[in-house]
């Protein structure tokens, strides 16, 4: 029997996704366990009772995340495709130069630090983080719909 999930919790998971942690869902309890590359690596190693107190009482949740068919891995940073979600921002602006400057800014490297800053500078930063929260909750009712999970 699955439990309800957090809808926030899971939207809160997506917002810390990052390329050294991958985050499970435990369907039967709702909780959501992260690991790192390190915590991967040190359960994967028979040797962890020499790791700090607080580590080794994570290892067993780590271990059944990692190893149980029960645990879900939630959507990471490549499935999220911040980018993307820059593009339709920038796409969904009525104002043809904001438009611009903002496609303009998310072209080649440093596209997140350039945009970061073309929103400051137009002011828009409010509209973008409601943006982006619409967009990651979007990815993390339609993650938890192709799951047949239930949340609130």
């Amino acid at each position: 029997m699955s439990k309800v999930i957090s809808l926030r919790e899971i939207i809160a998971a997506l917002e810390a996704a990052s390329d050294d942690c991958t985050s499970y869902l435990d369907p039967e309890t709702g909780e959501i366990v992260v690991v790192t590359e390190e915590e991967r690596v040190l359960a994967e190693d028979t040797c962890w009772e020499e790791t700090p107190a607080w580590e080794r009482e994570m290892m067993p949740k780590i271990r059944a995340a990692l190893e149980s068919d029960r645990f879900l891995e939630l959507p990471d940073r490549f499935d999220i495709h911040e980018w993307s979600i820059m593009e339709r921002f920038s796409r969904a602006q009525n104002i043809e130069q904001i438009r611009g400057e903002l496609l303009n800014a998310i072209q080649g490297p440093g596209a997140f630090r350039a945009f970061r800053s073309a929103i400051r500078r137009f002011g828009l930063e409010q509209s973008w983080y409601q943006f982006r929260d619409e967009a990651l909750a979007e990815i993390a009712r339609s993650w938890l719909e192709e799951h047949k999970l239930q949340y609130t």
